[in-house]
């Protein structure tokens, strides 16, 4: 285990999806374990505005929000919970809206408690809406990375080819990585890549990274309804052998990627808001 107050870098990751239903905090819930089994130190913002459930799926009961923050009632501590095998969740549904119009004060306050806060986090998971909205946006624009969750559905795959285009033409990013959930077969998961890979190249003149896939498997469905996850309840199934490919896929690519302190992503979240309207 890392120590407290150790300053290191970390990676930051927002998961978005074209429309909901496709699994996304699930995946976002499932990939934060499989990380912190892996021995790294995991951070979740749920920043899914209105329907935040990472809580819900882990059966966790925040009291307390980023608002709480915000407003100067609370630490970024008295915030941030603890979840299974000791990933950290920063619950944020009511008061993430507020983060694309920030005043000084809620600037400065958001400076002061990261910097306080001074937990060495490997990694930061963005769970983003779904959708094209500005919030959306906001966290796509300011994290390192973006993952877009993808079905074998034809409505899947259109709305997440308008996501990858509103990103593309409105605020000029050009890396999605795509990870495609619920797929009877790793060929029927390639096609999928295929079909929203060719699109993109054809009217965006950009290149999609493949990320993996995670087959449809009743043992997600069962975790569900556990509220837990399904790497912690059924470790040998097919879906989580899949998702623990995925994150060692992540984990062994940190020494190519660009990394920054939470200060850093911090800084980067605030200009965001210049791109992005609110």
């Amino acid at each position: 285990m890392k120590q407290e107050g150790r300053r290191g870098a970390v990676r930051t990751i927002t998961v978005a999806s074209g429309k909901g239903g496709v699994g996304k905090s699930n995946t976002v819930a499932n990939l934060s374990i499989a990380l912190r089994k892996a021995g790294k130190e995991v951070l979740i913002l749920d920043a899914d505005l209105g329907l935040s459930n990472i809580d819900v799926l882990l059966d966790l009961a925040p009291k307390y929000n980023i608002q709480h923050v915000l407003s100067g009632e609370k630490s970024l501590r008295d915030v941030i919970i603890r979840g299974p095998y000791g990933i950290m969740l920063l619950p944020a549904s009511s008061g993430v809206q507020e983060l694309t119009h920030l005043n000084e004060f809620q600037r400065m306050k958001l400076i002061e408690e990261f910097d306080a806060f001074g937990r060495d986090i490997d990694y930061l998971l963005i769970d983003a809406g779904a959708g094209i909205s500005p919030n959306v946006a906001f966290f796509c624009v300011a994290s390192q990375e973006t993952v877009v969750i993808v079905t074998p559905e034809p409505t899947s795959l259109t709305d997440a080819y308008a996501l990858i285009k509103v990103l593309f033409t409105r605020y000029q990013e050009k890396d999605f990585r795509i990870l495609v959930n619920g797929a009877n077969h790793s060929s029927d998961a390639v096609e999928v890549f295929r079909r929203l890979s060719l699109a993109a190249e054809k009217f965006l003149s950009i290149s999609l990274d493949y990320l993996g896939f995670i087959p449809n498997d009743v043992s997600v469905r069962k975790a569900v309804l556990a509220q837990r996850a399904c790497v912690d309840l059924f470790p040998s199934s097919s879906a989580s052998v899949h998702i623990r490919e995925i994150a060692a896929k992540i984990i062994g690519e940190n020494g190519g990627k660009v990394k920054g302190s939470l200060q850093l992503f911090l800084g980067t979240l605030l200009s965001a808001e210049r791109r992005v309207p609110a």
